[in-house]
């Protein structure tokens, strides 16, 4: 068995931190069976402060193959009363999960920034929010999961029964664990699931104290979350014979191996992975709304650590100079600083690795004799941003679509212009990719706002607005950029259901 922790379940209280100093909690347990636990192995790994280089946080477990075993084993035997539990019931503990998120929304928030260097006012508060939502969403749609009854006579009653799927390993991604969390979580416990949370590797507190308050409303075994290494425990999860659905979100290259895996065994799966995406703005698309609408489009906020970043900008040539220099402007006076400090704008990306890799993209393109740059395009040399893994926005002019950073996911405040004259043109520039998850058209002409986004070739396409998922859309990628949907009433019956037919015949 897993040994249970013997100081607090619950993660401090943050709201004194002080970004400059390191700060030290005590170390934070697993969530297996309803019990904060070590890892079996014994051994913890750190979770370091994106915002300070080599800043220890504190330490989780590097949970092994056995604490896995000894999850899904908890979620298996929690799966039979908690999928006969009266969707009321299930609706309760879900609107109670999502009361007590709320009212520590500041807990949720700065830990959130802390834990994975996105800035607290732009993006943290926002994340909590929306976890909030969605979580009430599905409270409302849990009583959604019918069948329907066909007309086969009088002596025959047929009809079908949406049923849960059973054990679910949630592997989620560090950019925004807990909107990502806000996706699968909430929806496979409406219908009835069980849930296996596998946190990422370098942003696993929030999804540690989610888990402490969701094992206060739900029955033992019902949701339980891991950390350690992905390789180790997401393969794991993949590969378990008693896991029925496996969600993943994350890169597509991970997301194929993950895919793979399940797919040997035939399990149910979802994947929500990589985007390379295209803002597409005409003549007539500029007023004084599409600057706030580019930089919410842009994700610069998130440090453009997001799959639905449209890094792909595309203007057309009448208005490429006017629109492009006041962006450049705007994303210009962006504050770029410590995430828990209220005047930030932006905070830090996530580690020296993909610190290593944004500048790298950034060395490609300074480099370019096509392409020159028009913001930023070099980390940070000296001052306090040197304290962290910090990148500011950056915006490179006279990209072409076949250009390497105008294919590849960055993951990173980085920004390619490209210009465009026929709409025929720029939309296969937009199709021109193997991905296909989001897509933005700016234009007040209906005609051409509308043809143009039912011609792309991606799952999700905003018109005219820029912001992020809204619960009760189907979201989710064409291509490449993943399978299935989430978000929605749509998304939770296609992804944590299945139809049982039923065929009665009646006596006369």
């Amino acid at each position: 068995m897993a040994r249970e922790m013997a100081h607090s379940s619950e993660i401090e209280h943050s709201s004194a931190v002080d970004t400059y100093k390191t700060f030290t909690g005590p170390d934070q347990p697993m969530w297996i069976n309803g019990e904060p636990v070590e890892s079996t192995t014994g051994e913890w790994r750190d979770v370091l402060n994106p915002a300070r280089r080599g800043s220890v946080i504190t330490r989780v477990p590097a949970a092994g193959v056995e604490d896995v075993n000894l999850a899904v084993a908890a979620a298996k035997a929690a799966f039979p009363g908690w999928r006969s539990t009266h969707f009321s019931e299930r609706a309760r503990a879900l609107s109670l999960i999502a009361d007590e998120i709320e009212a520590r929304a500041d807990d949720f928030s700065r830990l959130t920034s802390l834990d994975t260097g996105n800035a607290l006012r732009t993006q943290a508060r926002p994340e909590t929010t929306a976890l909030v939502s969605l979580f009430r969403y599905f409270a409302g749609v849990a009583g959604e999961v019918k069948g329907v009854t066909l007309p086969a006579g009088d002596n025959q009653l047929q009809y079908t029964r949406r049923e849960p799927l059973g054990v679910v390993a949630a592997i989620l991604p560090w950019n925004s664990p807990l909107m990502i969390a806000g996706f699968k979580v909430p929806a496979a416990l409406a219908a009835g699931n069980t849930v296996v949370l596998k946190a990422a590797d370098d942003a696993p507190l929030t999804i540690l104290l989610l888990a402490a308050v969701c094992n206060k409303y739900l029955p033992k075994g019902v949701l339980n979350a891991l950390t350690g290494r992905g390789s180790l425990i997401g393969s794991a999860l993949a590969d378990h014979p008693d896991v029925d659905k496996v969600s993943f979100t994350g890169s597509t290259e991970v997301g194929r191996t993950v895919a793979k895996q399940a797919g040997q065994r035939l399990a149910h799966m979802s994947m929500e992975l990589g985007g390379k995406n295209p803002n597409i703005v005409f003549p007539d698309g500029v007023d004084d709304q599409l600057l706030d609408g580019l930089l919410l489009a842009s994700r610069f906020t998130r440090q453009g650590q997001s799959c639905t970043a449209g890094s792909r900008l595309f203007l057309h040539e009448d208005i490429y100079d006017e629109v492009l220099g006041s962006l450049v402007d705007k994303l210009g006076s962006l504050v770029v600083g410590d995430p828990l400090d209220e005047a930030s704008d932006m905070g830090a990306v996530i580690n020296q690795k993909q610190f290593d890799a944004i500048d790298q993209y950034m060395v490609e393109g300074r480099e370019s004799k096509d392409m020159s740059v028009a913001l930023g395009g070099t980390a940070p040399s000296s001052g306090p941003l040197t304290e962290g893994f910090y990148h500011v926005p950056t915006v490179f002019s006279g990209g072409r679509n076949e250009f390497r950073l105008a294919r590849e996911e960055i993951f990173g405040p980085v920004l390619v212009a490209i210009p465009w004259k026929t709409v025929d043109e720029v939309v296969a520039m937009a199709n021109d990719s193997h991905y296909g998850l989001a897509a933005f058209v700016w234009s007040h002409n209906l005609d051409n706002a509308l043809n143009t986004a039912h011609r792309l070739e991606a799952g999700w396409v905003q018109v005219n607005q820029g912001g992020g998922q809204v619960a009760g859309q189907s979201y989710g990628g064409y291509k490449q950029s993943g399978l299935g949907r989430e978000v929605s009433l749509e998304g939770m019956l296609e992804g944590f259901t299945q139809i049982k037919q039923i065929n009665v015949k009646l006596r006369a």
